[in-house]
C-alpha cells in the first residue's frame, strides 16, 4: 500500500505571504493614525462661572488656537455640511462620487480646480500638513477611513471645527468667533456663521480691505444653497445677506488678566494638568463691576502718584474667588506696572495680621475679650513701636486696642503670646509668604514686618468666617491648615473639608468679629448703623510703614472682600494709609455684593460663662467686687486673674493710706482699689475721669511698706539706646520720662551720681549722654529711688 502526504491547501507559501501581507495592511491600516492626532499647543482661556469668556491669552506657537470643543453649534454644521460635504452624515470618510467628479473637474480645466475633500479628509490634513499631490491625497483617503471607524461624525466635526484655518493667526471656530465677531459661536447668526464656514476652503480672504468681495459672494452663495435645500428660510437669507462682513480681527475680552495670567503659569510649572482652557468661578458681571470701581478710585489715586490697586471677593463657604483684579489694567502704560499681580505678591501686610493674634490669644487663654492692655511708650530691645496718632492710653481694653489698631498693645500682647508660637500659627494657618525663619521678624512681626499677599490674608479671614458658619457642625472648631488656597477653578478642591481639630475655636473668632465691627467707616459709612439696609461687616485695614501699602479686608458670613492700594514698585506717598485709600474702594464693592442681612450668631454652646471684672476685664480675682457674667471663650478659664485690684487699708475719711502702727485696727477701712502701676495710670487717668488715683499715705504711718510709686517710661532698664546727630552735626538729646503717683511730688533726676535737674508733675527732661554705659537714678521728695542702666550707641554700631 503507497501513501501519500500533501500539504493541505491553505497552509501553501503562497497563503502564507498573502495572509502574512494582509496582516500586515491590516496593522498598518489600524495604526496609521496616532495616539494623539493634534498635538499643536492651545492658547490659555478662562471663562467665569456660567462659561462666558473672560479672558484669553494667545498660544506659546503664536496662533489664536482655542482647545477642542466637543460642541459643535448647529448652525456651524449646517454650513460647514452644505459648503463642504453634503453627504458627510452618510459616507465611511471618502465620498467616492465627490472625488470622481473632482478629477473629471481637474482633467477638463488642466489644472487641480476642485480636491473632492470630505470633511474627515480634510481633518487628517489639517492634523498631518501633507503637501498636495496624489499619493498624499490617497494616504488622507486609508486615514480618513480609519478615522471613521474609531470617531463619531460629531467628534470628527468637533476636531475640523477646532482645528480648521481660519485666516492670518486664528484656528478654530471659538478663536475665529471672537476674534471676527466678539461672541461665542453659539451666539452668531446664520450671515455670521455662514461667513466663517467659507473661511477654511480659503483662508486667506480675511484681510482688512483686501477679497471682500470674493468672501461677500461665498457666504451669499452658501445662504442661498441652505435656502434651497430647507435649512433657513429666504427671508432669512435675505437678511443674512445685508449683515457686515468680518473686519479686521477684534481684542478679545480682558475681564480677568491677570487671572489668567495666573492660569497660565500654573499651566507652563506643571501645577494644572487639564486643558488650557478652564471654567473658573468668578462672575463676571461682578468682575467688571469691580474693575470699575478700581479704576474710579485709581483716577482719584493717581493725582498722589498712586499707581496701583487691586481687589479680590471670596465666597466663605468654599473659598473660592468670586472677583480677582490682581492690579488696574494699562499695559499701555509700562510706569504703571499694570502688569504685576498685586493680588499674589507678598507685601507689608500692617495691622492686618492683629485680629489673628487676638483670636489667637483668646483661644489659648491669654487674655479675655475686654483685658486691659498696656499702650505706654515701650521698648523692647532696640524696637520701639509708636501708635499711629503718636498718643498713649496708657491701659486699653484688647478689643479696642483691635478695633483701633493700636499699636502698642499689639506688640504687649505678641510679647506675651510669643512671636515664635504666632510664627507656627501663621505658617499652620496657610501663610507661606513667611521665608525667613521667626527671629528674623521678632515683634515687628505683629506691626507688617513680614510679608503677606492679599490672596492668603483674605482666605485667612474666610477661614475665620467659615469657624462661624460651622461651629455647630464641627464642634466649634476648624484647621485653617485644612483648608487649602482660595481656588478660582471648579473642583473637589474648591470643597474645603472641616475637621475637628482646630487652631482657633468659635468664640475666639466670634469676639474678633465684633470688634472688628466696631472699626470707625470711612465717609458716609460712618453712619452705617443708621440705616437698615446697610451690611454689617467685620474689616480690618492696614498701612505700612512709610506709608508703602494700604490695606483694607472686610467679612460677612458669606462674603470677603480684600483691597490693597500702593505702588507696586514699592515707593511711599504721603496719605498712603489703608483707611483713606483702601477702605473706600472696599466699601463701595460690598454694595455691589447682595446684602447679607444675617449675622454671625454668638456660639453660647461653645463657649464658658464666667465672672469678669468690670475695670480690668481679666477674670475676677478676690478683691474685684465690681463683675460682670459673660461669655468668654472656652480658653478664658485658663486666663489669668486681675492684677490690678488690691485691697487697701484707709482712714475713715477714705482720704489717707494707713496701717496699725498709726491707726488702731477697728478704725481701719478695709477697701479693694483699682491700681494701675505708674506709668499706665499717668496716661490712664488723663482719659478715663472715673480713675481714682491711690490715696497716699498718712505722714504718721512711717513704717508702711508704701511700694514703688513712681516709673520711668523711658528709657527702660538695659536699653540700647542710638541718638542721631542733629542738623549742625551735634549729637542730639533723649527725653527722658517718668511717671509718679502722687500728684505734685518732687523727682530729682541723676546720671551717673551726678545732679541734673528737678521736675514736679511733669517728669520729663532732656539728657546729652555720651556713647557707652550709662546709670539713670531717679528719687523722689519722700525719699523713694529708682534706678536703670542703659547704653548709648554710637554712629558706628
Amino acid at each position: 500500500m503507497h501513501f501519500s502526504f500533501k500539504k493541505p491547501g491553505w497552509l501553501t507559501k503562497r497563503r502564507q505571504v498573502l495572509l502574512a501581507a494582509v496582516l500586515i495592511a491590516f496593522a498598518m491600516f489600524w495604526f496609521c493614525l496616532p495616539r494623539q492626532l493634534f498635538k499643536t499647543p492651545t492658547a490659555y482661556i478662562i471663562d467665569d462661572d456660567r462659561g462666558q469668556l473672560l479672558g484669553a491669552a494667545i498660544a506659546p506657537d503664536g496662533q489664536w488656537r482655542f482647545p477642542y470643543d466637543s460642541i459643535v453649534p448647529e448652525k456651524f454644521k449646517q454650513c460647514i455640511i452644505a459648503f463642504e460635504d453634503k453627504r458627510f452624515e452618510h459616507h465611511p470618510g471618502v465620498d467616492l462620487l465627490a472625488f470622481g467628479r473632482a478629477i473629471r473637474q481637474n482633467i477638463k480645466a488642466g489644472h487641480v480646480s476642485s480636491g473632492g475633500s470630505t470633511i474627515t479628509m480634510q481633518v487628517i490634513r489639517i492634523a498631518t500638513h501633507h503637501r498636495r499631490n496624489f499619493f498624499n491625497k490617497v494616504l488622507e483617503m486609508i486615514m480618513a477611513t480609519r478615522l471613521e471607524l474609531t470617531h463619531s461624525k460629531q467628534d470628527i466635526l468637533a476636531m475640523y471645527a477646532s482645528n480648521a484655518p481660519f485666516g492670518s493667526n486664528v484656528v478654530g471656530l471659538d478663536a475665529a468667533s471672537w476674534r471676527y465677531f466678539g461672541r461665542d459661536p453659539s451666539q452668531l447668526s446664520w450671515g455670521e456663521m455662514a461667513a466663517l464656514a467659507v473661511l477654511p476652503n480659503s483662508p486667506s480672504l480675511v484681510h482688512p480691505g483686501k477679497n471682500r468681495a470674493i468672501l461677500l459672494k461665498k457666504r451669499n452663495l452658501l445662504l442661498d444653497k441652505l435656502a434651497q435645500q430647507g435649512t433657513i428660510d429666504k427671508n432669512t437669507a435675505y437678511l443674512s445677506k445685508l449683515e457686515p462682513m468680518p473686519d479686521k480681527p477684534v481684542p478679545l475680552p480682558q475681564l480677568a488678566p491677570h487671572l489668567l495670567e495666573r492660569f497660565k503659569e500654573d499651566c507652563q510649572a506643571g501645577n494644572y494638568k487639564g486643558p488650557t482652557r478652564i471654567t473658573t468661578t468668578i462672575r463676571a458681571e461682578l468682575q467688571q463691576q469691580v474693575n470699575n470701581i478700581l479704576e474710579q478710585h485709581h483716577a482719584v489715586l493717581a493725582a498722589n502718584h498712586i499707581n496701583n490697586i487691586a481687589a479680590v471677593v471670596l465666597n466663605v463657604e468654599t473659598g473660592a474667588a468670586l472677583a480677582y483684579a490682581g492690579n488696574i489694567y494699562h499695559p499701555e502704560d509700562t510706569l504703571m506696572q499694570s502688569s504685576v499681580d498685586i493680588v499674589n505678591a507678598p507685601r507689608s501686610p500692617g495691622s492686618t495680621l492683629k485680629p489673628l493674634l487676638y483670636a489667637a490669644m483668646l483661644h489659648d487663654g491669654f487674655i479675655l475679650p475686654n483685658s486691659l492692655m498696656p499702650d505706654i511708650p515701650t521698648q523692647i530691645a532696640g524696637y520701639h513701636p509708636e501708635n499711629f496718632d503718636l498718643g498713649y492710653d496708657g491701659a486699653v481694653p484688647a478689643s479696642r486696642a483691635l478695633s483701633r489698631s493700636l499699636n502698642v498693645p499689639a506688640v504687649k500682647m505678641l510679647q506675651k503670646y510669643k512671636y515664635p508660637r504666632f510664627y507656627d500659627l501663621l505658617k499652620k494657618a496657610g501663610i507661606t509668604t513667611l521665608k525667613q525663619p521667626a527671629d528674623y521678624y521678632g515683634l515687628s512681626l505683629i506691626l507688617g514686618g513680614g510679608e503677606n499677599s492679599l490672596w492668603e490674608l483674605s482666605g485667612a479671614y474666610a477661614d475665620m468666617a467659615r469657624v462661624l458658619n460651622h461651629y455647630k457642625k464641627y464642634n466649634g472648631k476648624y484647621d485653617p491648615a485644612d483648608y487649602h488656597s482660595p481656588v478660582y477653578a471648579h473642583s473637589e478642591a474648591a470643597q474645603p473639608q472641616l475637621e475637628n481639630a482646630g487652631l482657633l475655636d468659635a468664640g475666639s473668632v466670634y469676639y474678633t468679629m465684633q470688634a472688628m465691627e466696631e472699626v470707625m467707616r470711612p465717609g458716609e459709612e460712618m453712619l452705617w448703623q443708621q440705616f437698615g439696609s446697610t451690611q454689617r461687616i467685620a474689616w480690618k485695614t492696614g498701612t505700612s510703614f512709610g506709608f508703602r501699602d494700604g490695606w483694607a479686608i472686610g467679612i460677612t458670613p458669606k462674603y470677603v472682600v480684600g483691597v490693597w492700594v500702593g505702588n507696586a514698585s514699592g515707593e511711599g506717598r504721603t496719605g498712603l494709609t489703608g483707611i483713606n485709600t483702601a477702605a473706600p474702594a472696599l466699601f463701595e464693592i460690598f454694595r455691589q455684593l447682595p446684602v447679607t442681612r444675617d449675622w454671625f450668631d454668638m456660639p453660647a454652646g461653645e463657649m464658658v460663662k464666667i465672672k469678669v471684672c468690670h475695670e480690668s476685664g481679666y477674670r475676677a480675682g478676690e478683691y474685684c467686687t465690681n463683675t460682670d457674667e459673660m461669655f468668654v471663650p472656652a480658653g478664658g478659664v485658663r486666663s489669668p486673674v486681675c492684677p490690678y485690684h488690691q485691697l487697701v487699708h484707709l482712714d475713715k475719711t477714705e482720704q489717707w493710706q494707713v496701717n496699725s502702727d498709726c491707726v488702731v485696727p477697728d478704725q481701719i477701712v478695709n477697701k479693694s482699689w483699682f491700681v494701675l502701676p505708674p506709668a499706665m495710670e499717668y496716661y490712664y487717668k488723663a482719659k478715663n475721669y472715673q480713675y481714682h488715683v491711690l490715696p497716699p499715705f498718712r505722714a504718721d504711718c512711717i513704717n508702711a511698706d508704701k511700694g514703688q510709686p513712681m516709673e520711668l517710661i523711658y528709657p527702660k532698664d538695659d536699653a540700647k539706646i542710638y541718638i542721631p546727630l542733629e542738623a549742625d552735626g551735634k549729637r542730639g538729646r533723649m527725653i527722658c520720662n517718668a511717671a509718679h503717683r502722687q500728684p505734685g511730688m518732687k523727682i530729682f533726676w541723676h546720671l551717673d551720681n551726678q545732679y541734673i535737674s528737678e521736675t514736679k508733675d511733669f517728669h520729663q527732661v532732656a539728657l546729652n549722654p555720651p556713647p557707652g554705659h550709662h546709670t539713670l537714678t531717679l528719687v523722689d521728695g519722700d525719699g523713694n529711688s529708682l534706678e536703670v542702666k542703659f547704653e548709648v550707641l554710637d554712629k558706628g554700631k
